[in-house]
């Protein structure tokens, strides 16, 4: 159907949107087009809200999840938004669509105990890899980036002088992280190793394979993935668990919210508020601490 194409280019030049978010808005909307071609629905302005009902109720029915439903209908609003400006309709048939009820989610996070066994104890090796895998672990648990920023960093993405890391998030924003001194020494070793291996590369990756080449997504994950499993039985053992463990940190021991936000690289501070939960062991200690009867009663158990 007419408009896709200029629906994608207007999310990639004009919104900035990540190629993973731009993937996942084709799949979306090739989706719907398939279910519009089986109702013979040609045109977008014959699209109506009764139409996004009938395509909700045919994905429940093949077993999407109340969350893959309500992110497809955001995708939905997204467009029809753009048909809005483009003068194609005149109204946005999915921005009142009643969605599914989504559960709330809490982050997965490993512990600080974990994480501390892991990068004082579990030996990594003083090879390239060794000390690539390192700094990656490290990377993320430091710095709370995401997978695509830490794929994406440059030699320039590092100030030495100033101690941070220059990260371009989402929508090509750039933010500003420090670089602890641990952190900076892991990068130290691993750069001078790099360039002995490889005093003749051809790019400005930070993160290489050990064929040369700049590290790919699954690269990275196989390397979480490998290293979590030694030190934490959380399900899901993947590089955003680690952005949850460094947000989940700073939070317990008492940073600012806001803070924690501009870290993160979020839009909005309702994205990071779902980090405001606590861990059992945190409100446990905290309520031992301060409750007038908690040691007290604990003589009785």
């Amino acid at each position: 159907m007419q408009y896709l194409e200029s629906f994608y280019n207007y999310l990639v030049y004009e919104r900035r949107n990540s190629a993973h978010t731009i993937t996942a808005y084709k799949k979306d909307l090739n989706q719907f087009c398939e279910f519009l071609e089986q109702e013979k629905i040609e045109l977008w302005t014959t699209v109506t809200s009764k139409t996004v009902r009938s395509w909700m109720v045919s994905l429940v029915n093949g077993g999407a999840s109340p969350r893959t439903v309500t992110r497809k209908v955001s995708t939905l609003k997204v467009f029809f938004r753009f048909l809005m400006v483009q003068e194609v309709v005149d109204n946005n048939v999915a921005e009142h669509v009643v969605t599914p009820k989504v559960p709330k989610r809490l982050p997965v996070f490993v512990k600080e105990r974990e994480m501390d066994f892991l990068l004082d104890s579990v030996d990594f090796g003083s090879d390239f890899k060794g000390l690539r895998d390192r700094l990656i672990v490290e990377i993320f648990y430091h710095t709370g980036m995401r997978l695509s920023e830490l794929v994406g960093l440059k030699d320039e993405s590092i100030d030495f002088g100033n101690g941070v890391f220059k990260i371009w998030g989402k929508r090509n924003k750039e933010r500003i992280v420090p670089i602890i001194k641990e952190l900076k020494i892991s990068l130290v070793r691993y750069i001078n190793e790099r360039n002995k291996v490889f005093p003749d590369r051809a790019n400005s990756s930070l993160l290489l394979t050990e064929k040369g080449l700049p590290v790919y997504h699954k690269l990275v994950y196989r390397v979480v993935n490998a290293y979590l499993s030694q030190v934490s039985t959380v399900v899901k053992k993947s590089p955003h668990v680690i952005r949850h463990s460094f947000a989940t940190a700073l939070l317990n021991r008492g940073a600012d919210l806001n803070a924690i936000k501009e870290l993160l690289g979020h839009a909005n501070l309702a994205a990071t508020e779902v980090y405001t939960h606590n861990t059992f062991e945190k409100l446990n200690s905290i309520y031992k601490q301060a409750h007038p009867r908690a040691e007290k009663m604990e003589d009785y158990i």
